[in-house]
């Protein structure tokens, strides 16, 4: 017996009415929501629904969900109709209870840790929700929606999974065995509207000063790092230095997921891949990296480096692609340093310390280091100038953040200022009609 023919049976655990024209009235939003889902399920082709602009979208279930309706004849309030269509929306061809946080532009990260545990981040700092899920098997459920698209599974013998949503938001899932709890979710969003350099100095990110800087290093074509930890504003960053590019160049960007936009002319995407169920195709940085410097690219933005393809982008700077940009997972720019000489001997080629050293000091002009502070701000809290003095590679900071306290807000406090060092690479701007006048490194704090 079918839930339809359980509910138009009398029951008296059931609320129900039969109206005069014999059609039956039922308001357990719930079990509607089940009965419609299963039947959009095997009746609807709900992958060309997911396809469709968001009205668009909500016209479909509506139209469908309608017609079941009058076949079945029943009557449902229309004020639960209302909340029965948009939970079959959001679990068919939605993110289920995740819908409402993604459509927030305040929000920047999601996390579902179990059913009734999900938090978000909000201006830098972790809240935990209201929202809910049913049950792990909700959890599993949206996992699959958002892996169908892209072809991917998520089961025992593969359980973790990358994945981006139409938007282009991030997400990681993973489930038992490795999720010992039961299954996660985390998802970064990504932004409708990419920030500008004006942008994160109105964030107090850096200073206008700063900025000027930055702008002037990527118009002469210098080799920036960007450096930081998780969630402190790397791409972000790398994708505003992108945008300060001048028209006229041909431009190769590179990542692991598709983050960067900005606006350019002659620019060409790449994306890795990873392998398919059967453990084949897989096409990684590195590959990318290599066929890039192929297509006579004049710059080269890697989103970030993470192994031997850091030989491969180190020589890309050295060999003609001046202006490349890329990042690294570190906490100083000495530290970055570190990792990449690090990720130089992945590769298994034989070089020596000083020759890897050497690649430094010929690819990489400038490291910007990122930070993302104790009260979730995120600060460039170094520009450093890389260099070679006697024979050994320097780091000399150009501008720094010099934290001083905490407010009474619990805000962190503290100010931009200029070391007193002239960068070597002035003669660069100069060259390149980018020049700034030693007034402006000029020691001390910064406006």
């Amino acid at each position: 017996m079918s839930w339809l023919e359980k509910v138009q049976q009398p029951s008296s655990s059931r609320e129900w009415t039969k109206t005069d024209k014999g059609m039956i009235k039922d308001t357990n939003v719930d079990r509607w929501v089940r009965h419609y889902k299963d039947r959009l399920i095997k009746e609807a082709n709900l992958e060309e629904i997911i396809t469709l602009p968001p009205l668009e979208k909500k016209q479909s279930i509506e139209r469908l969900v309608s017609q079941m309706i009058d076949e079945e004849k029943v009557i449902i309030p229309s004020h639960d109709m209302n909340e029965i269509i948009q939970q079959l929306i959001h679990d068919s061809v939605g993110f289920g209870p995740l819908e409402s946080l993604l459509e927030r532009d305040d929000i920047t990260e999601i996390m579902v840790n179990s059913p009734d545990d999900i938090y978000i981040e909000r201006q830098g700092k972790l809240e935990k929700t209201s929202v809910r899920f049913k049950n792990e098997e909700h959890i599993r459920h949206i996992i699959d929606r958002i892996i169908a698209p892209i072809g991917r599974r998520i089961d025992e013998s593969s359980p973790m999974v990358d994945a981006r949503l139409p938007d282009g938001s991030r997400v990681n899932a993973a489930i038992p065995p490795v999720s010992i709890d039961g299954p996660i979710i985390s998802i970064r969003k990504f932004n409708k509207d990419p920030f500008s350099l004006e942008d994160l100095i109105s964030f107090g990110t850096l200073t206008e000063t700063m900025g000027e800087f930055l702008e002037a290093l990527v118009k002469a074509k210098t080799n920036i790092l960007v450096s930081g930890g998780t969630g402190s504003g790397k791409t972000t960053l790398l994708n505003v230095l992108s945008g300060s590019i001048p028209q006229g160049e041909r431009i190769v960007t590179i990542e692991d997921m598709a983050e960067l936009r900005f606006s350019y002319d002659n620019l060409v995407r790449m994306e890795a891949r990873p392998a398919n169920m059967e453990g084949e195709g897989e096409i990684t940085i590195n590959h990318l990296v290599k066929n890039a410097l192929r297509m006579r690219p004049d710059r080269v933005i890697v989103g970030e480096v993470r192994s031997s393809e850091a030989l491969d982008m180190l020589q890309a700077m050295n060999t003609g692609h001046e202006g490349s940009l890329t990042t690294v997972h570190a906490n100083s720019p000495k530290d970055a340093l570190g990792r990449l000489e690090a990720m130089v001997i992945m590769s298994g080629l034989p070089l020596t310390v000083d020759v890897i050293r050497g690649y430094f000091v010929g690819a990489l002009d400038v490291i910007v280091q990122t930070e993302r502070l104790m009260d979730g701000t995120r600060r460039i809290v170094a520009i450093a100038e890389v260099f070679e003095e006697n024979g050994e590679i320097r780091i000399q900071d150009i501008f720094r953040f010099k934290q001083m306290g905490f407010s009474e807000q619990g805000s962190i406090t503290g100010a931009f200022e200029a070391t007193g060092y002239v960068p070597k690479i002035s003669e660069r701007l100069r060259a390149y009609g980018q020049a700034l006048p030693d007034v402006f490194f000029k020691e001390g704090e910064l406006a």
